[in-house]
Order: C-alpha cells, then sequence, then structure tokens
C-alpha cells in the first residue's frame, strides 16, 4: 500500500523567493511533510535550476514551483512565460506567491498559465494559514503530474 508520506518523500518543490524569511517561514511549514525543498533567491538561479546549468547539471525537475514575481536579476513575470513556452517544464504546476495584489499582475500570471495566485498576507498568522492551505490542496487534495525527467 503506498502512503502519503511515500507520495511525499518523491515530491520536490522549487521555491522562488528572494526573501529570506519568507523562504525560512515556508520551509518550516512544509517541513512536516518532507518534501524536498529547492531554494532559487533570484530568478537567474531559478532558471539556471529549471534548465539545468552551471551547479545544477544534475538536478532533478520539481513537482510544482512556488514563485514570487518582484525577484532580483530576472522577474517572476518573465520566468513564468519561458516555463510555460518551453515543452519540458510547460506541464510544472506554478503557484505565485507574492506581494502584489495588482490586477495586471493576477491577470498577466493567469494569462501565462499559473495554476494559482497567492498574495501574501502582512500577517503572520495569517501567512502561516496561507501555507497551511496550500499545502493541504496541493498534497492531499491534488493530484500532480509525473515527473518531467
Amino acid at each position: 500500500m503506498i502512503t502519503l508520506e511515500d507520495v511525499n518523500n518523491k515530491i520536490e518543490i522549487l521555491l522562488v523567493e528572494d526573501n529570506p524569511a519568507d523562504a525560512r517561514l515556508i520551509a518550516e511549514v512544509l517541513d512536516k511533510l518532507k518534501v524536498k525543498i529547492h531554494l532559487a533567491s533570484d530568478g537567474t538561479e531559478a532558471m539556471d535550476y529549471l534548465n539545468k546549468k552551471g551547479e545544477y547539471k544534475d538536478s532533478t525537475y520539481p513537482s510544482l514551483i512556488l514563485l514570487d514575481l518582484n525577484l532580483p536579476k530576472k522577474d517572476g513575470r518573465d520566468i513564468l512565460k519561458e516555463i510555460k513556452q518551453n515543452e519540458k517544464l510547460k506541464k510544472i504546476p506554478v503557484i505565485i506567491l507574492t506581494t502584489s495584489c495588482d490586477y495586471n499582475d493576477i491577470k498577466g500570471s493567469y494569462c501565462n498559465y499559473a495554476s494559482a495566485y497567492l498574495t501574501k498576507p502582512t500577517d503572520l498568522n495569517d501567512f502561516m494559514g496561507l501555507i497551511k492551505s496550500f499545502e493541504n490542496f496541493w498534497f492531499k487534495w491534488a493530484t500532480l503530474p509525473e515527473s518531467v525527467d
């Protein structure tokens, strides 16, 4: 019998987040799932990881991507477009997790095939609640695509 833990052990998340405090909090909330989290702190690093460049030549494709929009070096909006235009990467669910509640960001993200758009709450408890809701939906109820490898 396959357990939830067996499934979680195979799940890898690429967290593209430049705020160390947010990245740490997300990792702490998701830690009990025993999923593997890879952190990219800027857009260039995220694309190097996804395209297996340089130090990431042996990386595996993530099961899903948590993507901030406002990133140094390469903007999250551009990253989303690149992912969804790439035959190898486009089936990976990309969840936008950002502080922006701008209508154009929301519309643009969905027009570029984001799987969800989540606005980071400013309250710590609300932020933790959002991550727990994300966890509950994506790891309990949603079925993720098979690896793109």
